[in-house]
């Protein structure tokens, strides 16, 4: 069976509040710790009126603390913004408390507008000391040595995996030569997706922690009970990519009947190519399309995503994905089909 798994924004729909967001949150955390996803991932954004998850950490020790076995962590944490001492202390103090359930995934990217980037007092300088902030961090979650100056109280010597995101070539090739696991963006930039996996494989170290690669793959999935509300439910996402582009970010819109008379041509091929890893449709077409992915890609793990207004909606979609996951061998071959 393949691995699958949850990543959320805690998004903020038209008519809600962050507060409202946040039960969803962890309602929807606690759901899939019932349905079997192996990690629940919340994303870093700034400055986004539909995205509550800013501090990101914060809602991981929330989700933790609400859950009892699922995985929580960062899906990711935008190491540019952080000091990687400030990042080790505040996953150090998470594992702490919840031993054996936190991931840390970093990111390269500010994950905002460079005024945004002002604010929080960081500069595009930090991207290029990525490398050497991943390295830095790592040092951290070691075990403290005498006489070390600087330490991170807690994370010395706890167990934090850490993974690298990205949706281009660098952090693969990075991923790979630090001997980490990777996590590759192609729920919303799958271009380079097939290149850069093909780096990481075969340019990978094995390092202490890691002794062979081992690559997750972000997937949209929007299941309904029929093909046609599926479509429908996805039209959430398709206008928030659209409003985004448009320099209108703003909060998760309901679903429209017709999409097409909400976007211009240019707008839909953008969408199309940025959203192109999606799988849309009742539980047939859901285990058909992963089944394809899969055995197209040859993933260790899924990290699904669902940008649904209605909760209730998001719940059974995840839980439709989830059947349709157990279904699929980690080759793409139907489970019920090789029997």
């Amino acid at each position: 069976m393949i691995a699958y798994s949850l990543l959320d924004l805690a998004p903020v729909t038209e008519g809600a509040t962050p507060r409202e967001a946040f039960a969803n949150m962890l309602d929807l955390a606690r759901h899939a710790e019932a349905l079997g996803y192996r990690r629940y991932w919340l994303a870093e954004h700034h400055n986004m009126p539909g995205i509550a998850s800013a501090a990101t950490a914060v809602l991981i020790g929330h989700v933790a603390a609400g859950t009892r076995t699922i995985r929580v962590g960062a899906g990711g944490i935008m190491l540019p913004n952080h000091a990687p001492l400030q990042v080790a202390e505040q996953f150090g103090t998470l594992a702490a408390l919840h031993p054996d359930r936190i991931d840390l995934g970093l990111g390269r990217a500010p994950g905002t507008d460079q005024a945004t980037m002002r604010a929080l007092r960081r500069y595009m300088d930090g991207a290029d000391r990525f490398p050497q902030d991943v390295a830095e961090l790592l040092g951290y979650f070691e075990p403290a040595r005498p006489a070390q100056a600087v330490q991170a109280v807690p994370g010395a010597g706890l167990d934090v995996p850490v993974w690298l995101l990205g949706s281009s070539l660098f952090s693969a090739q990075l991923a790979a030569a630090m001997g980490l696991p990777f996590a590759f963006a192609s729920h919303f930039a799958p271009a380079a997706m097939d290149e850069a996996l093909a780096l990481y494989r075969r340019g990978f170290r094995p390092s202490r922690d890691l002794a062979a690669p081992c690559a997750m793959l972000a997937l949209n999935v929007v299941a309904a009970d029929t093909a046609a509300e599926a479509r429908r439910l996805f039209t959430t996402q398709q206008q928030s990519f659209v409003r985004l582009r448009r320099g209108q970010p703003g909060l998760i819109p309901p679903p429209v009947d017709d999409i097409e008379a909400y976007w211009q041509p240019h707008e839909k091929a953008m969408v199309e190519q940025a959203l192109a890893c999606a799988v849309v449709g009742d539980p047939a077409d859901v285990r058909d399309g992963i089944a394809a992915f899969v055995a197209r890609h040859r993933p260790d793990e899924l990290m699904l995503t669902a940008n649904i207004f209605d909760h209730a909606a998001r719940r059974h979609s995840f839980a439709l994905a989830a059947e349709a996951c157990r279904s699929v061998s980690m080759d793409g071959v139907r489970v019920d089909d090789a029997s």
